[in-house]
């Protein structure tokens, strides 16, 4: 099935390479890792199908998903299509050792998947390791988009901790990624984390070309606008949004049990979800494509990858892509106080 309206697309071209075109609806494939619970290979081939024919052609992944399975549920996908007609990025800074089924990391998270280990690693050597293990994963010749993967206090415990992982970074897999886009084996390279505040360092540090950033420029949090978001629009920064619907509770309502930052909703982000839905029923607009095409109306942004383990999922997700939003939601959110007055729409 064809969509009325076809995916939009933007061209990111920071360096004046010619640069790489996004679908503004990407695909995060998070799920396909068996994120939280297990679906079966002909199930994520079907998802991954479904997104193809409905115009899809950026694809997001990483070896932490499901410890290496999304990348080779993607192989399969992927294999027999032209390289040209999709963008396709992935992660370093963690690269995966095999261990027991009993030993393995990501139990309660990752359900059927690989026994590996998770080891962090941002030097030059282990930059180098993770890509030459993800293309053989992916079964494809060149990734376009390397991300260094959650260097961010969420996932490393303290700020101390934080500073000592970005200092490695920039000073060896920084070095690796800057001679793979000089080289041409890449075309772009930044971080994919939850927390604008790194983003803002790294763009200060080094030549960034992207961010793929979760949950932090969506309906309901837009403080990145105080700080990183200008710093980026002057560089030229393309923004890559996971993570819109901020674990899901934008997608569906304040309901019990509704999850925000990956945890189950506090009373404050449920009672803030109901008043924005309530100005969405009232220009009769579903929450979710509201959610969707917020931050598509930052000029940084090149794409928005939602996550989806179901056919239903997607179409949810490709009806969100298409909508028109009108523009007295945006003006009665800001009246209210529900968005910032500064956020573009």
């Amino acid at each position: 099935m064809q969509l009325k309206t076809p995916l939009k697309t933007r061209n990111w071209d920071r360096l004046g390479n010619g640069g790489l075109t996004f679908t503004e609806l990407g695909f995060g494939t998070a799920p396909l890792g068996n994120l939280y619970r297990a679906i079966s290979d002909e199930d994520a081939h079907d998802i991954l199908c479904r997104a193809w024919d409905a115009g899809v052609r950026y694809f997001d992944t990483a070896p932490l998903y499901g410890l290496g399975l999304s990348e080779t549920r993607l192989n399969r996908f992927l294999r027999g299509k032209p390289r040209d007609s999709y963008v396709l990025s992935t992660k370093i800074g963690r690269w995966l050792k095999a261990t027991t089924p009993d030993k393995r990391d990501g139990f309660g998270k990752w359900f059927d998947v690989p026994a590996r280990n998770e080891v962090y690693d941002y030097t030059y050597d282990g930059v180098l390791r993770s890509v030459e293990f993800s293309l053989e994963r992916l079964g494809i010749d060149r990734i376009d988009i390397l991300f260094a993967h959650d260097l961010d206090v969420f996932n490393h415990g303290s700020q101390a901790a934080l500073d000592a992982r970005i200092a490695e970074f920039m000073q060896g897999g920084y070095k690796a990624l800057m001679e793979m886009r000089e080289q041409g084996v890449i075309k772009a390279f930044g971080a994919g984390v939850n927390e604008w505040q790194t983003c803002q360092t790294l763009t200060e540090q080094g030549d960034m070309d992207l961010f793929l950033l979760a949950g932090r420029y969506t309906l309901l949090e837009q403080e990145a606008l105080e700080s990183f978001l200008p710093l980026a629009e002057q560089r030229g920064i393309g923004l890559v949004i996971g993570g819109p619907y901020n674990s899901g509770i934008l997608a569906s309502g304040p309901k019990p049990g509704a999850f925000y930052n990956y945890d189950p909703a506090p009373q404050a982000i449920l009672d803030r979800v109901a008043r924005i839905q309530a100005v969405c029923e009232r220009h009769k607009v579903r929450m979710v494509d509201a959610a969707f095409q917020f931050p598509l109306c930052h000029p940084t942004t090149v794409s928005v990858i939602p996550g989806g383990q179901g056919v239903a999922e997607m179409e949810s997700n490709l009806q969100a892509a298409t909508a028109d939003i009108p523009p007295a939601l945006w003006a009665d959110l800001k009246a209210e106080g529900l968005m910032r007055a500064d956020a573009p729409v």
